[in-house]
């Protein structure tokens, strides 16, 4: 049985002996898991459609970027946090990559430097530009701290 959507040609699935799909469900509960009695096929759909149809759908994999990353911090009156987190394309939101490192309780910007040097995945040039985007804001941290 062949299914058509504004003129793309969908395959669906037939009932075969061929081939078998098993279930094994976690739980007994008939109400969260159903089985099909009959097993499935996937039917042949390379001779419903034609070479047009074929050259029009072609796949687009978008290659991977490098995972950018951006700085965190909490501004407060005697101390200031930094953290690395990790942009979800699209606009949907960040994932964090490390803790906020709070200085001057402690030295963040060594305990920043080592957090990265554990990631392989960031480059050489990410952690300078980060690192050196850090300095800049503690720096301006402390002058507005201390006027």
């Amino acid at each position: 049985m062949m299914l058509s959507i504004s003129g793309i040609q969908r395959c669906s699935l037939l009932p075969t002996k061929t081939s078998q799909i098993r279930i094994s469900p976690k739980s007994k509960n008939p109400s969260i898991c159903s089985y099909r009695k009959k097993p499935l096929r996937i039917s042949s759909c390379s001779s419903a459609i034609g070479n047009e149809e074929r050259e029009k759908m072609k796949v687009v994999v978008k290659a991977m970027e490098r995972p950018r990353l951006v700085l965190k911090f909490i501004w407060m009156e005697k101390n200031i946090g930094i953290a690395v987190d990790q942009l979800i394309p699209d606009g949907h939101g960040t994932i964090p990559v490390s803790p906020y490192y709070f200085w001057p309780r402690k030295d963040a910007w060594e305990e920043l430097k080592l957090m990265m040097e554990t990631k392989p995945w960031i480059s050489q040039k990410q952690k300078v530009i980060l690192l050196n985007q850090a300095t800049d804001i503690i720096n301006f941290w402390q002058q507005t701290a201390h006027s």
